[in-house]
């Protein structure tokens, strides 16, 4: 009886260390917060954001600062509302500006801000206004190859 208790017992304290490993990797991998967001949100209005993703990064001088966490259509000027979350520890000005670029030639996209020199801080929830959608290169490809509305005469 003694050694059937003993099985049982170490079977329930190894189930109990795997579902805690299973936890902590999913809070790791997951990237959750349970003490509060260390990030603020920040709006900005592009006429495009196509392959741009929530989630992907938002950098700074090429260092990550935050993250894209939703991505919406606004109704009445068609156009894309991103919003942001900023780290804490980086304050943008009013007149910074935000442009959505791809690493490499087919790689992920991203935005990066080239911060101003206003003074004026943005709060959590302002709009970036001054914004830069990313370049179509299949429509730049279509241009060269059609030759894209040049005319011959």
């Amino acid at each position: 009886m003694s050694t059937r208790y003993a099985v049982e017992t170490s079977v329930g304290v190894f189930v109990l260390v795997a579902l805690l490993c299973v936890g902590y990797l999913t809070i790791q991998l997951g990237e959750l917060d349970f003490l509060g967001a260390d990030s603020y949100p920040v709006k900005a209005r592009f006429n495009s954001v196509s392959g741009l993703n929530v989630g992907n990064e938002v950098q700074i001088a090429g260092v990550s600062v935050g993250k894209v966490e939703n991505i919406e259509l606004e109704k009445d000027r068609f156009v894309a509302i991103v919003t942001m979350g900023i780290d804490q520890d980086v304050t943008l000005s009013d007149d910074s500006m935000a442009a959505v670029k791809t690493s490499g030639l087919i790689g992920d996209k991203y935005i990066s801000i080239s911060p101003g020199g206003s003074g004026m801080a943005l709060e959590p929830g302002d709009m970036i206004i001054d914004t830069q959608s990313p370049i179509d290169v299949e429509e730049l490809v279509g241009k060269y190859v059609f030759g894209g509305g040049e005319d011959d005469e």
